[in-house]
């Protein structure tokens, strides 16, 4: 579904992607991990858009889209939800997900009136639904908890139908709890649509927990992939960025 190959991106004298290849297939939920300045974010930056490569094809369904603006690609069917939540302060919860299914539908009329068309609203209960927002419905997005405004970042991209959907860091800023409340909604948005699923994350248990392969990405570059025991395992990914938690003896660096 989505496929990176041998993607390169520098700024002056930094290399931030390292001939980078990499392929997320259809239906796939994957992780992507690594140290700070790994690379992680960067990488997810050029899938949307926002950077363009030095070098290299980014294929969406064989469809290379590497340079495209970030509107085109998101046209194509990449949705992504940003390390910190990009929402609609003075809107509901219920609006700003009903005016992002009315902007994806072109039912901009949607946008300037109070009742919105009645495919946009069952759409937009839909998601709350499925997000288990409904409480929080009908509150300002700037007033609810940071735990709901990430979900909300989540049903924002989700309202654009994506095959493939990115999340930066969908836990950061969250408790323990709050943490894996999150992910395992991830992991039942996933199990619905088995869209392309691929997050960055920080916690090791969360990821090895969910992930079905995980990219290792170290100084720009991809250092391991595979399963979470591979990984787990891995001297190189060991030595470069799980330390000695991996045999249960530390913390990850």
């Amino acid at each position: 579904m989505l496929r990176l190959e041998n993607v390169q991106k520098t700024f002056g004298g930094v290399t931030a992607t390292d001939h980078v290849s990499i392929d997320f297939h259809e239906g796939s939920l994957s992780a992507v991990i690594g140290p700070n300045g790994a690379g992680k974010t960067t990488l997810f930056n050029l899938i949307t858009g926002h950077l363009v490569p030095n070098a290299g094809s980014i294929f969406l369904a064989g469809e290379d889209i590497a340079g495209r603006s970030p509107r085109e690609i998101v046209s194509k069917g990449i949705g992504r939800a940003f390390q910190v939540a990009s929402i609609f302060p003075t809107f509901t919860v219920e609006e700003a997900l009903m005016a992002a299914i009315a902007s994806h539908t072109q039912l901009s009329e949607s946008l300037l009136t109070a009742f919105p068309s009645p495919s946009v609203r069952a759409r937009g209960e839909a998601l709350i639904e499925v997000l288990g927002m409904e409480k929080v419905a009908r509150m300002r997005c700037a007033s609810i908890s940071h735990g709901d405004q990430k979900l909300l970042d989540i049903g924002l991209a989700l309202a654009l139908e994506p095959r493939v959907l990115l999340l930066d860091e969908p836990t950061a800023g969250m408790g323990p709890e709050e943490r894996w409340q999150m992910i395992e909604t991830v992991r039942r948005l996933w199990e619905r649509d088995r869209m392309t699923l691929v997050f960055i994350e920080h916690d090791m248990d969360i990821v090895f927990e969910v992930a079905q392969t995980i990219h290792v990405l170290c100084y720009g570059a991809v250092l391991a992939q595979g399963t979470a025991d591979q990984i787990r395992g891995h001297p190189e990914v060991i030595e470069a960025y799980l330390g000695r938690a991996a045999d249960g003896e530390g913390e990850p660096v």
